[in-house]
């Protein structure tokens, strides 16, 4: 036994303990953090501690720190991927710019453009059929989509800008087109431009395919200083209707009253998704409804608290990878 000041503590073989020699182990702690000279605390807890008990300490702090030294490395790993990507993403961008779609006359000067004061307004044939055409089978091909589900409220598939940069040139050079930031400009009544390349929804496509497809009653998240805009334009719309479209059905509350907006290809709807209620009606067995979504901002500048949000929510369509945008 070994005293220290007025107490006994045990000492001798530590190999293997009991309780009850834990806790004389702790009540000798105690007396030495209270008893003992500054310089030998460090000196005396380390004896009172069993060989035992140190060396499985130490198997944990090895595997801890290997644990975290490798999730550092991967995420280093993801984010320099991520940037290297989004250079390469904004020279295709910087070239699309340069290739713009042909849309000469989408704003005919005899037509009168539809008033924004409800927040909602559609557009039936909205682009050239030389446009639109090359446009659908472009989107057509595009088979990999991610899937995302959050229970009781969205189920669907989604293609991201990132990947129809890559993907869909024609459908890039129409959402980066001077001419329909000139037409939604015109009917908002301000001037309005695409939102950035990290922003996975800037422009992408969002497919209703599997039955029960839909998002439910909801306003849009604004990640921007300025107005958010979404303007939706039908690729696909089959189903069993009376229209001969899906049971997939824009619905938006105007004024307090539920409305259903119709949505047969090649129509221009644009809303403010924060001002205006809306949800999509769950899709029927054997239907599709293939939907361009694109978004617009008088001023697409952020906060970084608006930017943690984006892509928070982001990651309810694209997964994790999201978070490096």
């Amino acid at each position: 036994m070994e005293k220290l000041g007025s107490s006994v503590c045990p000492a001798g073989n530590t190999a293997a303990i009991d309780g009850d020699q834990a806790r004389e182990i702790g009540r000798c702690v105690i007396i030495v953090v209270l008893n003992a000279p500054p310089g030998s605390i460090i000196f005396r807890f380390s004896r009172s501690i069993p060989k035992q008990l140190t060396e499985t300490g130490m198997t944990i702090l090895s595997f801890v720190t290997a644990t975290l030294l490798l999730l550092t490395a991967s995420v280093f790993g993801l984010w320099v991927t991520r940037a290297s990507l989004y250079r390469n993403l904004g020279t295709l961008q910087a070239a699309h710019r340069k290739r713009p779609a042909d849309l000469a006359g989408l704003i005919p000067g005899h037509v009168r453009l539809p008033k924004f004061d409800q927040r909602l307004v559609r557009m039936e044939n909205i682009l050239p059929r030389d446009v639109f055409e090359p446009i659908r089978e472009e989107i057509a091909g595009l088979v990999d989509t991610e899937r995302s589900y959050l229970l009781s409220h969205k189920k669907g598939g989604t293609v991201a800008y990132e990947t129809l940069l890559q993907k869909a040139p024609r459908t890039v050079q129409l959402y980066l087109s001077g001419e329909l930031s000139d037409l939604i400009s015109a009917i908002v009544g301000e001037a309005v431009g695409p939102t950035p390349l990290y922003d996975q929804s800037s422009c992408s496509v969002l497919f209703y395919e599997r039955p029960g497809d839909h998002i439910g009653w909801h306003f849009d998240h604004n990640f921007y200083r300025g107005r958010h805009l979404t303007v939706l334009i039908p690729i696909l719309n089959t189903g069993h209707g009376p229209d001969g479209l899906s049971s997939a059905r824009l619905e938006a509350r105007i004024d307090g009253v539920a409305q259903f907006v119709s949505t047969p290809p090649n129509t221009l709807i644009m809303f403010e998704g924060q001002k205006v209620l809306h949800r999509v009606t769950p899709i029927d067995k054997d239907e599709r409804r293939v939907i361009l979504s694109m978004t617009f901002a008088t001023d697409s500048s952020a906060n970084l608290l608006q930017g943690i949000k984006r892509r928070i929510k982001d990651t309810a369509f694209f997964g994790l990878r999201a978070l490096w945008t």
